[in-house]
């Protein structure tokens, strides 16, 4: 099986209500996205020096799939559901997402 990493760059459109913002992410948001079978963990970040132009947090996702664009069809269908079902922040302003492969396994210090 195939090991991808799911990057998320996002911004909160409210800086006033970032708190606000973190918690439907982290008690909402992500465990919607974690019942994808295939999407087996999540971090988030923060950016210590934010860029114009790009996102203040980015999400990693790890994804194990044999294919990774029904995940992505998965993720789809699951983002309209839980729009539906008002499940989605409108502070989160979805900068980019990108998929890439794992190509190398992880190396770690000695």
């Amino acid at each position: 099986m195939e090991k991808w990493l799911l990057v998320v760059e996002t911004d909160c459109n409210d800086p006033s209500r970032e708190k606000e913002f973190n918690d439907w992410y982290d008690n909402t948001h992500l465990p919607d996205v974690l019942g994808i079978p295939a999407i087996r963990r999540a971090t988030r970040y923060e950016s210590g020096n934010p860029v114009e132009g790009r996102g203040k947090f980015i999400a990693l996702y790890e994804i194990e799939t044999d294919d990774a664009l029904q995940v992505l069809a998965e993720l789809s269908e699951g983002m309209g559901r839980w729009t539906e079902q008002g499940r989605i922040s409108g502070l989160m302003n979805l900068i980019s997402g990108s998929l890439y492969r794992q190509i190398t396994a992880p190396v770690e210090s000695r």
